[in-house]
C-alpha cells in the first residue's frame, strides 16, 4: 500500500511553522484516540498514521530528511524504529478527557516503538509493556552490487536472501541518483515477528562499482581527458565521452592541465528533487613518449621560438 504524504496526513501544508504542525497532530489525534474509539479498527490505523507524521515533522532533523527524499525514497531510507527515535509527546493527553498514552504506542506500534519511548527489552519487558500484543522481527541487512551506470539511471535488481529458513528472491529499485553506501529498505521482508507482532525490515546497503572513465563527486561525474599540445595551444572543437553519449565541446587557446570545462546536467540526478549534477571534464595535456624526425624538427624550432 502506498505511504501518504505526512503533511496531506495532518491536514497542513508543506512548510507549515512547527505550531501549526502540533495543532493539528493534538486535533486529530484526540479525535481519533483509540480510548475514545474503543474496538475501532479504522481509528487505530488513523491514530497510527497521524503519529507517525507527528513524529517526522515535529523534528527539525526527519522533517528536513523528509522534505528532501520525499515520501517513497524516504520510507526506503528509514525504518519505523528511525521514525520514531527520541519521538516524545509527554502525555499530551494524559489526564484530559479520561485518557493517557501509557500503553497505546507500545500496544500500536510494537517494540521497537516502545524500546525509542524507554522500554526495556526481553520478553517479560515485551509482553508485560505491551498488554500481550508481539513485538517487531528482526531487522535484516544485505549488500546489493549495482553498475556505476545503473546509479546514473536507475535499475531493477533481484536479490536473493534467507528468511525463516526459506531461500526468497524480490525485486529492487535502485533509485537513478543513489550513492555507494546508501541503504534502501524493504518493510516486513526481514525477520517473524514475536507473538503476533510485524515482520521486521529488510536493509539493502548499495555498493555502486567503479567505472573506468568516469568518477562520481557529491552529484557530479568527473572525466579525465587528454587533449593535444597543439589542441591546448591553439584550442578548439574535441569530442568527450559522456553518460549520454559523445559530446562535441570547444576548449579555448592556452588550455592549461587541470582546467575543468563543465558541462551543465550532465551529472546525477539529484535524489529527492529536481534538477541534475554536471559533468567536469578535466584537462591533461598529452606528452608523447616518442617523435618522429619531423616532430623532433618542429618542437625544436618551436623551442628556438621561446615555446
Amino acid at each position: 500500500m502506498a505511504q501518504r504524504d505526512y503533511y496531506e496526513v495532518l491536514g497542513v501544508k508543506k512548510g507549515a511553522a512547527i505550531d501549526e504542525i502540533k495543532k493539528a497532530y493534538r486535533k486529530l489525534a484526540v479525535k481519533y484516540h483509540p480510548d475514545k474509539n474503543p474496538g475501532d479498527k479504522k481509528a487505530e490505523d488513523r491514530f497510527k498514521e497521524i503519529n507517525e507524521a507527528y513524529a517526522v515533522l515535529s523534528d527539525p532533523k526527519k522533517k528536513e530528511q523528509y522534505d528532501q527524499f520525499g515520501s517513497t525514497d524516504f520510507h526506503q531510507r528509514f525504518s519505523q524504529e528511525d521514525i520514531f527515535r527520541g519521538f516524545d509527546v509527554g502525555d499530551m493527553f494524559k489526564g484530559q478527557q479520561g485518557f493517557g498514552t501509557e500503553d497505546i504506542f507500545s500496544r500500536i506500534f510494537g517494540e521497537a516503538v516502545r524500546r525509542q519511548r524507554g522500554g526495556g527489552h526481553g520478553r517479560g519487558a515485551g509482553m508485560g509493556g505491551m498488554g500481550g500484543m508481539g513485538g517487531k522481527g528482526e531487522d535484516f541487512s544485505m549488500e546489493v552490487q549495482v553498475t556505476f551506470r545503473d546509479s546514473y539511471d536507475g535499475a531493477e535488481k533481484r536479490v536473493a536472501f534467507m528468511r525463516d529458513g526459506n531461500r526468497e528472491e524480490l525485486s529492487v529499485k535502485i533509485p537513478a541518483g543513489i550513492e555507494s553506501g546508501a541503504k534502501l529498505r524493504v518493510a516486513g521482508r526481514g525477520g517473524p515477528g514475536r507473538y503476533g507482532g510485524p515482520s521486521g525490515d529488510l536493509f539493502l546497503t548499495v555498493i555502486v562499482g567503479p567505472d573506468p572513465l568516469f568518477q562520481r563527486e557529491g552529484n557530479d561525474i568527473v572525466l579525465n581527458h587528454e587533449v593535444k599540445f597543439s589542441q591546448a595551444v591553439l584550442g578548439g572543437a574535441i569530442e568527450v565521452p559522456t553518460m549520454e553519449g559523445t559530446k562535441r565541446i570547444k576548449i579555448p587557446g592556452g588550455m592549461q592541465t587541470g582546467t575543468k570545462v563543465r558541462l551543465k546536467g550532465l551529472g546525477f540526478p539529484l535524489m529527492g528533487k529536481q534538477g541534475r549534477g554536471d559533468l567536469y571534464v578535466k584537462i591533461a595535456i598529452h606528452v608523447p613518449e616518442k617523435l618522429s624526425p619531423r616532430q623532433r624538427e618542429l618542437i625544436e624550432q618551436l623551442s628556438a621560438e621561446g615555446l
